[in-house]
């Protein structure tokens, strides 16, 4: 599902045990990211799969990318895989208006 900021951030914390997946390069990552996000580079093709395959298929994930190409992507993947919850973040992280964590 495609969320704006302000559902994305209310959903992610009101449940404790989601994750936040971001799916960008990891020299993307290094320049800053948001807090407490584990980053899998989408690019990677198998080992992206892999790395989602080998997470909590339960749980919820909400994820993003710059702009939200990505992140849209890696969410149908994850549903593909049996994720029962990937929410996107529209507009990515260049329209994020929170908090960037800079490495």
């Amino acid at each position: 599902m495609n969320l704006l900021q302000e559902d994305w951030v209310a959903q992610f914390e009101a449940d404790e045990n989601a994750v936040i997946l971001d799916v960008r390069t990891e020299a993307e990552f290094n320049e800053g990211f948001i807090a407490n996000a584990i980053n899998i580079d989408i690019h990677r093709g198998q080992d992206f799969v892999s790395e989602i395959e080998a997470l909590d298929k339960h749980k919820k994930y909400f994820v993003y990318c710059r702009s939200g190409m990505r992140s849209a992507k890696a969410c149908e993947i994850m549903n593909q895989l049996g994720f029962e919850n990937a929410d996107n973040l529209l507009g990515g992280i260049l329209e994020w208006n929170g908090e960037i964590i800079e490495p």
